[in-house]
Protein backbone atom coordinates (compact mmCIF):
# COMPACT_ATOMS: atom_id res chain seq x y z
CA UNK A 1 0.00 0.00 0.00
CA UNK A 2 1.19 3.46 -0.77
CA UNK A 3 0.82 6.08 1.97
CA UNK A 4 0.89 9.65 1.94
CA UNK A 5 3.51 11.50 2.69
CA UNK A 6 4.06 12.97 6.26
CA UNK A 7 2.03 16.15 6.43
CA UNK A 8 4.14 19.33 6.93
CA UNK A 9 3.43 22.50 8.67
CA UNK A 10 1.85 25.14 5.98
CA UNK A 11 3.66 27.93 5.19
CA UNK A 12 3.56 30.90 7.65
CA UNK A 13 2.15 33.48 4.73
CA UNK A 14 1.02 32.33 1.14
CA UNK A 15 1.85 35.45 -1.32
CA UNK A 16 -0.68 33.76 -3.87
CA UNK A 17 -4.46 32.98 -3.09
CA UNK A 18 -6.53 30.41 -5.12
CA UNK A 19 -9.59 28.78 -5.28
CA UNK A 20 -8.14 25.42 -6.61
CA UNK A 21 -4.59 23.98 -7.44
CA UNK A 22 -5.06 21.49 -10.47
CA UNK A 23 -2.14 19.10 -10.81
CA UNK A 24 -2.14 17.66 -14.68
CA UNK A 25 -3.38 19.44 -17.50
CA UNK A 26 -4.74 16.42 -19.77
CA UNK A 27 -8.34 16.21 -20.69
CA UNK A 28 -9.31 15.98 -17.70
CA UNK A 29 -7.46 18.23 -15.85
CA UNK A 30 -8.00 20.86 -18.99
CA UNK A 31 -11.81 20.45 -19.00
CA UNK A 32 -11.95 21.09 -15.18
CA UNK A 33 -9.77 24.09 -14.83
CA UNK A 34 -12.41 25.70 -17.83
CA UNK A 35 -14.91 24.50 -16.10
CA UNK A 36 -14.19 26.09 -12.96
CA UNK A 37 -12.67 29.68 -14.25
CA UNK A 38 -15.73 30.04 -16.04
CA UNK A 39 -17.61 29.37 -12.54
CA UNK A 40 -15.58 32.27 -11.17
CA UNK A 41 -12.78 30.26 -9.31
CA UNK A 42 -9.35 31.22 -8.95
CA UNK A 43 -7.13 28.72 -10.62
CA UNK A 44 -3.78 27.64 -11.20
CA UNK A 45 -2.62 24.50 -13.49
CA UNK A 46 0.67 23.01 -12.44
CA UNK A 47 1.52 20.86 -15.11
CA UNK A 48 4.53 18.08 -16.59
CA UNK A 49 3.86 18.41 -20.57
CA UNK A 50 3.87 15.09 -22.31
CA UNK A 51 3.30 14.68 -25.64
CA UNK A 52 2.05 11.34 -26.05
CA UNK A 53 -0.75 10.99 -22.95
CA UNK A 54 -3.47 9.47 -23.59
CA UNK A 55 -5.77 12.75 -24.14
CA UNK A 56 -3.23 13.38 -26.94
CA UNK A 57 -2.68 10.20 -28.52
CA UNK A 58 -6.77 9.24 -27.96
CA UNK A 59 -9.15 9.52 -31.55
CA UNK A 60 -11.81 11.33 -29.15
CA UNK A 61 -14.58 9.51 -30.30
CA UNK A 62 -18.07 9.21 -28.48
CA UNK A 63 -19.63 6.41 -28.90
CA UNK A 64 -22.79 6.08 -27.01
CA UNK A 65 -23.35 2.25 -28.01
CA UNK A 66 -20.48 -0.07 -27.17
CA UNK A 67 -19.29 -3.08 -26.95
CA UNK A 68 -20.90 -6.66 -27.87
CA UNK A 69 -23.79 -6.07 -26.43
CA UNK A 70 -24.14 -2.61 -27.36
CA UNK A 71 -24.63 -1.38 -24.09
CA UNK A 72 -25.47 2.03 -23.62
CA UNK A 73 -22.67 4.43 -21.86
CA UNK A 74 -23.20 5.42 -19.10
CA UNK A 75 -25.31 8.25 -18.44
CA UNK A 76 -25.48 8.90 -22.35
CA UNK A 77 -28.47 10.68 -21.78
CA UNK A 78 -26.81 13.34 -19.87
CA UNK A 79 -23.11 13.36 -20.02
CA UNK A 80 -22.91 13.23 -23.98
CA UNK A 81 -24.75 16.22 -25.01
CA UNK A 82 -23.37 18.17 -21.79
CA UNK A 83 -20.05 16.98 -23.57
CA UNK A 84 -20.82 18.18 -27.00
CA UNK A 85 -22.28 21.42 -25.85
CA UNK A 86 -18.91 21.81 -23.48
CA UNK A 87 -16.46 21.81 -26.25
CA UNK A 88 -18.57 23.76 -28.87
CA UNK A 89 -18.78 26.37 -25.83
CA UNK A 90 -15.06 25.80 -25.79
CA UNK A 91 -14.55 26.54 -29.50
CA UNK A 92 -16.55 29.47 -29.31
CA UNK A 93 -15.12 31.40 -26.26
CA UNK A 94 -11.18 30.81 -27.33
CA UNK A 95 -12.21 31.31 -31.35
CA UNK A 96 -10.70 28.35 -32.83
CA UNK A 97 -11.66 25.97 -35.50
CA UNK A 98 -13.88 23.36 -35.15
CA UNK A 99 -12.64 20.96 -32.65
CA UNK A 100 -15.90 18.97 -32.24
CA UNK A 101 -16.90 17.32 -34.69
CA UNK A 102 -21.11 15.45 -34.48
CA UNK A 103 -20.65 12.46 -36.90
CA UNK A 104 -22.68 9.51 -37.48
CA UNK A 105 -20.80 6.48 -36.51
CA UNK A 106 -21.83 3.53 -38.77
CA UNK A 107 -21.71 0.80 -35.79
CA UNK A 108 -20.89 -2.75 -38.11
CA UNK A 109 -22.48 -6.21 -37.46
CA UNK A 110 -19.31 -8.57 -37.07
CA UNK A 111 -21.40 -11.56 -36.74
CA UNK A 112 -25.07 -12.55 -36.82
CA UNK A 113 -25.07 -12.93 -33.24
CA UNK A 114 -23.92 -8.83 -32.62
CA UNK A 115 -26.61 -8.02 -35.39
CA UNK A 116 -29.69 -10.03 -33.03
CA UNK A 117 -28.45 -7.88 -30.09
CA UNK A 118 -27.63 -4.37 -32.17
CA UNK A 119 -30.96 -4.39 -33.61
CA UNK A 120 -32.81 -4.82 -30.05
CA UNK A 121 -31.22 -1.48 -29.27
CA UNK A 122 -32.65 0.51 -32.60
CA UNK A 123 -35.47 1.98 -30.42
CA UNK A 124 -32.37 3.80 -28.75
CA UNK A 125 -32.89 7.62 -29.05
CA UNK A 126 -28.98 7.53 -29.95
CA UNK A 127 -29.57 5.08 -33.45
CA UNK A 128 -30.71 7.02 -36.00
CA UNK A 129 -31.13 4.52 -38.32
CA UNK A 130 -30.12 0.97 -39.77
CA UNK A 131 -27.60 0.31 -42.24
CA UNK A 132 -28.27 -2.16 -44.82
CA UNK A 133 -25.29 -4.52 -46.18
CA UNK A 134 -22.60 -3.17 -47.35
CA UNK A 135 -19.91 -5.08 -49.85
CA UNK A 136 -18.23 -3.61 -52.27
CA UNK A 137 -14.00 -3.69 -52.53
CA UNK A 138 -13.43 -0.59 -50.37
CA UNK A 139 -16.19 -1.78 -47.44
CA UNK A 140 -16.88 -4.90 -46.34
CA UNK A 141 -19.65 -5.11 -43.90
CA UNK A 142 -22.24 -7.75 -45.28
CA UNK A 143 -24.35 -7.58 -42.01
CA UNK A 144 -25.14 -4.41 -41.91
CA UNK A 145 -25.07 -2.06 -38.63
CA UNK A 146 -26.81 0.60 -36.98
CA UNK A 147 -26.10 4.65 -37.12
CA UNK A 148 -25.83 6.21 -34.60
CA UNK A 149 -25.45 9.84 -33.31
CA UNK A 150 -22.07 10.36 -31.93
CA UNK A 151 -19.13 12.40 -33.30
CA UNK A 152 -14.96 12.85 -32.10
CA UNK A 153 -12.79 15.59 -30.40
CA UNK A 154 -10.12 17.15 -31.67
CA UNK A 155 -8.24 16.61 -28.47
CA UNK A 156 -4.44 17.56 -29.07
CA UNK A 157 -5.63 21.32 -30.50
CA UNK A 158 -8.60 21.35 -27.75
CA UNK A 159 -5.65 20.62 -24.83
CA UNK A 160 -2.79 23.16 -26.94
CA UNK A 161 -5.66 25.76 -27.21
CA UNK A 162 -6.81 25.84 -23.65
CA UNK A 163 -2.73 25.50 -22.60
CA UNK A 164 -2.50 28.87 -24.55
CA UNK A 165 -5.77 30.55 -22.97
CA UNK A 166 -4.42 29.48 -19.20
CA UNK A 167 -1.22 30.52 -20.18
CA UNK A 168 -2.30 34.20 -21.39
CA UNK A 169 -3.96 34.44 -18.07
CA UNK A 170 -1.07 32.99 -16.01
CA UNK A 171 -3.63 30.68 -14.52
CA UNK A 172 -1.09 27.73 -16.05
CA UNK A 173 3.05 26.43 -14.96
CA UNK A 174 4.71 24.19 -17.04
CA UNK A 175 6.83 22.26 -14.27
CA UNK A 176 7.22 19.04 -12.68
CA UNK A 177 4.50 17.90 -10.58
CA UNK A 178 5.18 16.54 -6.94
CA UNK A 179 2.39 16.00 -5.16
CA UNK A 180 4.57 15.25 -2.34
CA UNK A 181 5.11 18.98 -1.82
CA UNK A 182 1.17 19.12 -1.17
CA UNK A 183 0.92 21.00 2.02
CA UNK A 184 -2.88 20.19 3.55
CA UNK A 185 -4.40 21.65 6.32
CA UNK A 186 -8.12 21.82 8.00
CA UNK A 187 -9.07 25.01 5.71
CA UNK A 188 -6.80 24.60 2.73
CA UNK A 189 -3.63 23.41 0.68
CA UNK A 190 -0.37 24.76 0.27
CA UNK A 191 2.19 24.40 -2.48
CA UNK A 192 5.69 25.60 -3.39
CA UNK A 193 6.40 25.71 -6.92
CA UNK A 194 10.12 25.31 -8.72
CA UNK A 195 10.84 29.29 -8.60
CA UNK A 196 9.87 29.47 -4.49
CA UNK A 197 6.81 30.88 -5.08
CA UNK A 198 4.20 30.26 -2.37
CA UNK A 199 0.46 29.55 -2.97
CA UNK A 200 -2.73 28.64 -1.19
CA UNK A 201 -5.60 27.24 -2.32
CA UNK A 202 -8.36 26.05 -0.95
CA UNK A 203 -8.50 22.79 -2.80
CA UNK A 204 -6.10 21.17 -4.64
CA UNK A 205 -7.19 18.41 -7.04
CA UNK A 206 -5.17 15.84 -8.64
CA UNK A 207 -5.73 15.20 -12.47
CA UNK A 208 -2.46 12.79 -12.99
CA UNK A 209 -3.67 10.10 -15.56
CA UNK A 210 -1.97 6.75 -15.37
CA UNK A 211 0.56 8.76 -13.01
CA UNK A 212 -2.18 8.81 -10.34
CA UNK A 213 -1.46 4.96 -9.86
CA UNK A 214 1.73 5.38 -8.04
CA UNK A 215 0.89 8.60 -6.50
CA UNK A 216 1.59 9.25 -2.91
CA UNK A 217 -1.89 10.11 -1.80
CA UNK A 218 -4.09 8.42 -4.14
CA UNK A 219 -1.90 5.46 -5.21
CA UNK A 220 -4.09 3.23 -3.43
CA UNK A 221 -6.97 2.95 -5.45
CA UNK A 222 -6.98 -0.19 -7.75
CA UNK A 223 -5.87 1.79 -11.04
CA UNK A 224 -5.83 -0.67 -13.89
CA UNK A 225 -3.55 1.49 -16.20
CA UNK A 226 -3.66 -0.05 -19.83
CA UNK A 227 -1.61 0.21 -22.83
CA UNK A 228 -3.19 1.51 -26.77
CA UNK A 229 -1.98 1.75 -29.92
CA UNK A 230 -3.28 3.81 -32.79
CA UNK A 231 -2.53 4.33 -36.86
CA UNK A 232 -3.01 7.74 -38.30
CA UNK A 233 -3.04 6.48 -42.23
CA UNK A 234 -4.02 7.50 -45.55
CA UNK A 235 -6.78 5.58 -47.30
CA UNK A 236 -8.60 5.93 -50.76
CA UNK A 237 -11.72 7.70 -50.02
CA UNK A 238 -13.90 6.70 -52.95
CA UNK A 239 -16.32 3.96 -51.73
CA UNK A 240 -15.63 5.08 -47.87
CA UNK A 241 -18.77 7.06 -46.49
CA UNK A 242 -17.60 10.96 -46.10
CA UNK A 243 -17.83 12.60 -42.86
CA UNK A 244 -18.74 8.98 -40.99
CA UNK A 245 -16.86 6.88 -38.39
CA UNK A 246 -16.62 3.46 -38.94
CA UNK A 247 -16.80 1.06 -35.58
CA UNK A 248 -16.45 -2.49 -35.53
CA UNK A 249 -13.04 -4.29 -34.46
CA UNK A 250 -11.58 -0.95 -34.77
CA UNK A 251 -12.57 2.15 -35.35
CA UNK A 252 -11.61 4.74 -38.25
CA UNK A 253 -12.28 8.10 -37.78
CA UNK A 254 -12.05 11.28 -40.19
CA UNK A 255 -9.21 13.21 -39.56
CA UNK A 256 -8.18 16.91 -40.94
CA UNK A 257 -5.06 16.31 -42.20
CA UNK A 258 -6.79 15.59 -45.75
CA UNK A 259 -9.37 13.88 -47.42
CA UNK A 260 -8.95 10.19 -46.62
CA UNK A 261 -6.47 10.59 -43.72
CA UNK A 262 -8.34 8.61 -40.62
CA UNK A 263 -7.28 7.89 -37.43
CA UNK A 264 -7.52 3.62 -36.79
CA UNK A 265 -7.68 2.59 -32.80
CA UNK A 266 -6.90 0.55 -30.42
CA UNK A 267 -5.30 -2.25 -29.39
CA UNK A 268 -5.73 -2.75 -25.19
CA UNK A 269 -2.72 -4.21 -23.22
CA UNK A 270 -2.84 -4.89 -19.73
CA UNK A 271 0.20 -6.50 -19.12
CA UNK A 272 2.82 -3.67 -20.89
CA UNK A 273 4.94 -1.76 -18.05
CA UNK A 274 5.35 1.60 -18.96
CA UNK A 275 6.31 3.53 -20.61
CA UNK A 276 3.73 2.87 -24.05
CA UNK A 277 5.94 2.45 -27.09
CA UNK A 278 4.79 1.46 -30.74
CA UNK A 279 5.02 -1.85 -31.21
CA UNK A 280 5.38 -3.95 -34.43
CA UNK A 281 2.53 -6.51 -33.24
CA UNK A 282 0.44 -3.79 -32.27
CA UNK A 283 0.64 -2.34 -35.88
CA UNK A 284 0.03 -5.82 -37.59
CA UNK A 285 -3.33 -6.39 -35.44
CA UNK A 286 -4.71 -3.01 -36.15
CA UNK A 287 -3.98 -3.49 -39.69
CA UNK A 288 -5.28 -7.10 -39.96
CA UNK A 289 -8.62 -5.84 -38.26
CA UNK A 290 -8.62 -2.82 -40.63
CA UNK A 291 -8.27 -4.99 -43.97
CA UNK A 292 -11.42 -6.72 -42.79
CA UNK A 293 -13.32 -3.94 -43.00
CA UNK A 294 -11.75 -1.72 -45.72
CA UNK A 295 -9.71 -3.73 -48.05
CA UNK A 296 -7.18 -1.38 -49.59
CA UNK A 297 -3.85 -1.32 -48.06
CA UNK A 298 -3.55 2.23 -46.34
CA UNK A 299 -0.14 4.33 -46.15
CA UNK A 300 0.60 4.50 -42.61
CA UNK A 301 1.39 7.96 -41.72
CA UNK A 302 2.28 7.88 -37.99
CA UNK A 303 2.14 5.43 -35.35
CA UNK A 304 1.32 6.25 -31.51
CA UNK A 305 1.51 4.71 -28.35
CA UNK A 306 -0.25 5.72 -25.13
CA UNK A 307 -1.38 4.08 -21.77
CA UNK A 308 -4.64 5.55 -20.17
CA UNK A 309 -5.81 5.52 -16.68
CA UNK A 310 -8.26 2.95 -16.07
CA UNK A 311 -10.12 2.12 -13.04
CA UNK A 312 -10.90 -1.92 -12.04
CA UNK A 313 -14.51 -1.18 -12.03
CA UNK A 314 -14.71 1.09 -15.36
CA UNK A 315 -15.68 4.04 -13.67
CA UNK A 316 -13.88 7.15 -13.01
CA UNK A 317 -12.39 8.21 -9.50
CA UNK A 318 -13.70 11.45 -8.11
CA UNK A 319 -13.48 13.03 -4.15
CA UNK A 320 -11.88 14.26 -1.53
CA UNK A 321 -8.88 12.19 0.04
CA UNK A 322 -10.10 9.90 2.90
CA UNK A 323 -7.50 11.96 5.83
CA UNK A 324 -6.87 15.25 3.75
CA UNK A 325 -10.74 16.66 2.61
CA UNK A 326 -9.16 19.38 1.12
CA UNK A 327 -7.06 17.11 -1.63
CA UNK A 328 -8.80 15.97 -4.27
CA UNK A 329 -9.13 13.51 -7.03
CA UNK A 330 -10.34 14.01 -10.67
CA UNK A 331 -8.87 11.10 -12.40
CA UNK A 332 -9.81 7.29 -13.78
CA UNK A 333 -11.55 8.15 -17.10
CA UNK A 334 -9.80 5.59 -19.17
CA UNK A 335 -11.06 5.48 -22.55
CA UNK A 336 -14.57 7.60 -22.09
CA UNK A 337 -13.06 10.87 -21.03
CA UNK A 338 -14.14 12.84 -23.84
CA UNK A 339 -17.47 11.52 -23.53
CA UNK A 340 -17.55 11.97 -19.75
CA UNK A 341 -15.16 14.72 -18.32
CA UNK A 342 -17.33 17.95 -19.26
CA UNK A 343 -20.51 16.94 -17.38
CA UNK A 344 -18.43 15.62 -14.67
CA UNK A 345 -16.27 18.34 -13.56
CA UNK A 346 -19.67 20.33 -13.66
CA UNK A 347 -21.46 17.58 -11.11
CA UNK A 348 -17.77 18.48 -9.52
CA UNK A 349 -17.74 22.22 -8.90
CA UNK A 350 -21.52 21.79 -7.88
CA UNK A 351 -20.32 19.47 -5.04
CA UNK A 352 -17.15 21.75 -4.13
CA UNK A 353 -19.60 24.09 -3.88
CA UNK A 354 -21.76 22.61 -1.81
CA UNK A 355 -24.99 22.20 -4.01
CA UNK A 356 -25.13 18.90 -4.97
CA UNK A 357 -23.82 15.47 -3.83
CA UNK A 358 -21.24 13.31 -5.29
CA UNK A 359 -22.88 10.51 -7.18
CA UNK A 360 -21.94 6.78 -6.04
CA UNK A 361 -20.70 5.41 -8.94
CA UNK A 362 -18.22 8.04 -9.45
CA UNK A 363 -17.08 8.61 -5.41
CA UNK A 364 -14.18 6.92 -4.29
CA UNK A 365 -15.23 6.09 -1.03
CA UNK A 366 -16.72 3.02 -2.74
CA UNK A 367 -13.28 1.66 -2.12
CA UNK A 368 -12.96 2.50 1.42
CA UNK A 369 -11.40 -1.18 2.15
CA UNK A 370 -8.64 -0.51 0.29
CA UNK A 371 -7.34 2.33 1.92
CA UNK A 372 -4.73 1.45 4.90
CA UNK A 373 -6.45 3.40 7.47
CA UNK A 374 -10.51 2.45 5.54
CA UNK A 375 -11.73 3.16 9.02
CA UNK A 376 -10.98 7.14 8.44
CA UNK A 377 -12.43 6.82 5.02
CA UNK A 378 -16.19 8.49 5.32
Amino acid sequence: MISPPATPAAPATSPLSLDALIIGHGLAGAVLAHTLVEAGWKVLVVDTPDPDSASRVAAGLVNPLAGRRFALTWRAEELLPAAAAFYQEVEKRLGTAPLWHGRPIWKLFPSVAEANAGLAKAESPFVIGTLPPQDSPELKAPLGGLILGGGFLLTEPLLDALRAHRISKNEYRAEAVDTAKLQPTETGVGYTLADGTTLSARFAICCLGVAAAADAWFGWLPFTPNAGEVLDVALPPAGLPPDTVLNQSVYVVPQPGGLGHYRVGATYDWRSPPPARPTEAGRADLLERLARLVPPAPTVLAHRAARRPAVQDRRPLLGPHPAHPRVWIFNGFGSKGVGLAPGLATHLLGVLEGRETLWPEVNLARFAALYPESGRMA
